[in-house]
């Protein structure tokens, strides 16, 4: 593929120095070929969901250009998570850099590998909130823009609530 297409990463850890991994990743990320950084988020200081006792969580979102195909992208966001010694032995568990494709080009996908958009990203304040500070109209699926679904997950989930560091 050779189109330049938007796509919606997020990122997010909680291990080791989360804003230093975070920061590094975006360096990183920028370096792929055929990825281009478009915009940033703010950083966000989160609350962990599903396994709740593990440090909070930095988590930023990026908007990038690109001309990879969806799977190429998730290979190479697979690669850097494991780069920065990610390893997945708990689900929803702690871990030093997590990257997920929340949307791209607004496509939808339901395969073995990848599910387009993410599917908990509509109800996940820690992407919504920074996704709506960068891209407040940005549709995902049918569920809404990013500014819409971020305003009722901060009134419907208090527990969520981000905190942003930078």
């Amino acid at each position: 593929m050779s189109e330049m297409v938007t796509a919606v990463i997020s990122l997010g850890a909680n291990l080791g120095d989360p804003q230093q991994q975070i920061t590094a990743a975006l360096t990183a990320l920028n370096q792929i070929d055929g990825v281009r950084i478009k915009a940033i988020s703010p950083f966000y200081q989160t609350k962990p969901v599903g396994v709740t006792t593990q440090p909070d969580f930095i988590n930023a979102v990026i908007l990038v250009n690109t001309t990879l195909d969806p799977h190429r992208l998730l290979q190479n966001l697979q690669q850097l998570e494991l780069n920065f010694g990610r390893e997945r032995t708990i689900r929803f568990g702690p871990r030093t850099l997590d990257l997920d494709i929340i949307d791209y080009n607004g496509q939808k996908r339901n395969d073995l590998e990848l599910i387009l958009p993410h599917p908990r990203a509509h109800d996940r304040a820690f992407v919504m909130v920074p996704l709506a500070r960068i891209a407040p109209y940005y549709p995902i699926g049918d569920q809404g823009t990013a500014a819409t679904l971020a305003k009722k997950l901060l009134q419907e989930k208090p527990r969520e609530k981000v905190k942003v560091l930078v």
